[in-house]
């Protein structure tokens, strides 16, 4: 596998790490106990940290970006595995 391919996985996986991570740890003005700015929105976040979703965007992404690449290498999941009618018993 090229360098090239490694890293538009890892891209990707980053991608959809980070959008997964976004919720976690978030929590609105109502839950903290902070007083809201007039207009805004009950669901706006209070504790936005990005450079922690960032983070953890980074470690997840290279996880499976590293799983992903040994299944490459190995072969332990194949494409045999997609086989729907192997499960019907016949």
């Amino acid at each position: 596998m090229q360098w090239t391919s490694i890293l538009a996985i890892y891209v990707l996986f980053w991608v959809i790490s980070a959008f997964v991570m976004l919720p976690f740890g978030v929590k609105t003005h109502d839950e903290l106990g902070i007083d809201k700015v007039p207009g805004q929105a009950d669901s706006a976040p209070a504790n936005f940290r990005p450079r922690r979703v960032l983070v953890r965007a980074t470690v997840i992404a290279g996880f499976l970006t590293a799983l992903y690449v040994a299944n490459y290498v190995y072969g332990w999941i194949g494409v045999e595995w997609l086989d729907v009618s192997r499960l019907t018993a016949s």
